[in-house]
């Protein structure tokens, strides 16, 4: 059974234990709930994946408390990153940024107290919408155990803050390349980011 848990500090540690033992946790965001999994236990993303019934092809982003944390998961911040963050982090941008290793990872800074408080404590996140893929948003913790009422076994527990306002998903800008790319529009406009990172 998932356990509905009200965000204490006590609850916020023991959902962290649970993402470090692999466990998987839905908490709230600035936009949505999210669930997601420990960066140390990438090897439970198949976990998530099936959870959601999402496509694995599908990259998820990390949800940092900044870009220290980024730089924990390997990115690689150059100034536009840094600007973009000093603006707009916590909030709705994600940025994909350069990997030390060649690749790219999408890293964002959620805006939302019980959220910030989860990553401090367990860790970058990697995490996705609290929904099963196709299927509506959800907007608060009822919400989460009815979207996964038939996998509450694979679902840990859920940080209820109750009702969290919704809305458009974060804008998606792409810094591994220059001139910066706009790859999903959103709540920061081009216009705001053309202020901060010369866009295409």
């Amino acid at each position: 059974m998932t356990d509905q848990l009200e965000p204490t500090a006590e609850n916020v540690a023991r959902c962290a234990a649970i993402l470090r033992d692999g466990g998987l946790v839905a908490f709230p965001t600035d936009t949505v709930y999210g669930v997601g999994i420990s960066w140390t236990r990438r090897d439970r993303i198949e976990a998530l994946f099936a959870l959601k019934r999402r496509p694995p092809e599908k990259r998820i982003p990390v949800l940092v408390t900044g870009l220290s944390q980024a730089e924990q998961v390997g990115a690689r911040i150059d100034d536009r990153a840094r600007r973009l963050a000093d603006r707009w982090w916590p909030g709705a941008l994600t940025m994909v940024l350069p990997t030390v290793d060649g690749d790219t990872i999408a890293v964002r800074a959620p805006d939302h107290a019980v959220a910030l408080a989860l990553i401090d404590a367990a860790g970058p996140l990697l995490a996705t919408s609290a929904n099963v893929s196709g299927e509506p948003d959800t907007l608060g913790g009822d919400e989460v155990l009815i979207a996964f009422a038939t996998e509450q076994d694979d679902l840990a527990a859920v940080l209820d803050d109750g009702a969290v306002a919704g809305g458009s998903p974060s804008t998606v800008v792409d810094l591994s390349v220059t001139p910066a790319r706009v790859l999903r529009p959103g709540p920061v406009s081009r216009e705001a980011l053309a202020e901060d990172a010369e866009l295409d």
